[in-house]
């Protein structure tokens, strides 16, 4: 799509190229350090069949299920597609209000970053050892972007008191907002350990583009800054990273990335982790319980070895344009039952039970856990395809060595079919079971199995 590089041709992460020297020397051309926003985006529509109203509305469920029944969407449509998945755009807004919209979050994100650079100035340049020649290209490209930024602000006369005015709105609401500056000199140095380690081996991050690391570290730390009860934790630079590399704007990267967190940031503290690889181990034990059994020996820390995969959402595993679908299938929650017309249809079921007449004294008989995301079939067709060389390791260094040599091998759609037949798998005989137990339940009762059926995968 033309906008998204303001002129400047562009791969899509899934082409195909041609020798690694001439990859290189083309991206120096082609590449370069990504906007500060990306104003165009906001009135553009999308073109997947059904998903966007004439009015620049967006149906969120069938965005979703689209995602999901084809695989994701193409890369030419990934950009603002995330947009509306992550939340930066709320669906439900037109064609007419996205713009102004846009230059809200704009601005509310630059009086955001300039508090903190103003708290801490001494952090707002990296401090760099001399010895790492791309980072300090890097610096001088995102260095020219800084000022051509400026340079741009200066010929906005047009709309400067509109946005004197948000500004002011922007001021006022971060106002209260305060810093610890040991803790955030804390997530600064961490920060800038973990920046310079992000896979520069894409071409996001070539050429001109190195600059984009400097874009990235900004965007960590003003959210660490404004985000005290998260701050940042390893492993935030690489999924950021992703944000950043599809979006190409440090703005709208920030609000989609916070958007996200807003979810999922339990996983990067020590209990949220924990939980979910309970819940890996619990599935497995559903699965396979020999393989189960296996992995939790003596010898054996209890599947932290999968604590990677789930954090990142397999980005290393896969292909890097696979690892970018299979992030935006995950998002989508598809099979996760959280839709308007499940919660529409367990509310009903509710108040059916709050005016039932029969003794529901007894237990509730278990069914499905909801709790299995799709991201844990994800990792158990993994584990169960790689069953018998799992079974050969017998210890935690042989399993992460296996394991780490996985890195990059996977191939996507396999892996999704599995896990697919996986996780239908476990359905039906948790509906059986359910069934069973049902039949005991109300021996004295015709059931319809039909309307039992429908319940359990509708309003359980």
């Amino acid at each position: 799509m033309e906008y998204l590089t303001n002129g400047s041709p562009r791969r899509t992460a899934g082409e195909k190229n041609g020798s690694q020297d001439d990859h290189r020397s083309d991206v120096c051309f082609h590449r370069r350090v990504a906007a500060v926003s990306s104003p165009a985006l906001s009135a553009a529509r999308l073109t997947l069949p059904g998903v966007m109203d004439a009015e620049g509305r967006v149906d969120e469920s069938r965005l979703r299920m689209h995602i999901f029944k084809n695989g994701g969407v193409s890369p030419s449509e990934r950009g603002l597609a995330w947009r509306f998945l992550f939340g930066m755009y709320p669906c439900s807004s037109t064609a007419l209000e996205r713009p102004l919209l846009q230059e809200q979050l704009v601005v509310r994100y630059q009086v955001m970053k300039r508090k903190w650079q103003q708290f801490l100035p001494s952090a707002v340049r990296m401090h760099l050892n001399g010895t790492d020649a791309e980072l300090v290209a890097a610096v001088r490209y995102f260095d020219q972007r800084q000022a051509q930024v400026q340079q741009q602000a200066q010929d906005q006369s047009e709309v400067r008191d509109r946005l004197t005015f948000l500004e002011l709105q922007a001021q006022i609401l971060f106002e209260r907002d305060t810093f610890d500056q040991g803790e955030l000199r804390e997530a600064i140095r961490i920060i800038d350990k973990d920046v310079p380690r992000t896979n520069r081996d894409l071409s996001f991050y070539q050429g001109e583009g190195s600059g984009n690391l400097l874009v990235l570290r900004d965007i960590l730390i003003t959210y660490a800054a404004f985000h005290p009860e998260v701050s940042y934790a390893q492993g935030m630079n690489d999924l950021c990273s992703r944000f950043l590399e599809v979006l190409d704007s440090e703005v709208d990267t920030f609000w989609s990335f916070s958007c996200y967190m807003e979810k999922f940031s339990k996983d990067f503290r020590a209990d949220g982790l924990h939980r979910k690889i309970e819940l890996e181990a619990a599935l497995l034990k559903e699965l396979d319980p020999q393989l189960y059994a296996h992995l939790v020996t003596d010898s054996m820390e209890s599947f932290t070895f999968c604590h990677r995969w789930l954090l990142l959402g397999f980005q290393r595993e896969f292909e890097h344009s696979d690892a970018l679908r299979l992030f935006e299938i995950l998002s989508c929650d598809h099979l996760e039952l959280i839709s308007q017309q499940v919660d529409r249809a367990r509310y009903q079921e509710r108040l059916a039970r709050k005016y039932s007449t029969e003794d529901n004294s007894e237990s509730e008989l278990q069914a499905v856990n909801t709790d299995f995301t799709f991201e844990l079939f994800i990792c158990a067709a993994i584990l169960l395809d790689n069953r018998e060389s799992l079974l050969r390791c017998r210890d935690d260094v042989q399993l992460i060595q296996f394991t780490s040599s996985l890195q990059g091998t996977l191939d996507l759609n396999s892996t999704l079919k599995k896990a697919e037949h996986h996780f239908y798998n476990y359905c039906k005989r948790c509906a059986w079971d359910y069934m069973n137990g049902r039949c005991r339940a109300h021996k004295s009762k015709e059931e319809d199995f039909l309307y039992q059926l429908r319940s359990l995968f509708v309003l359980k």
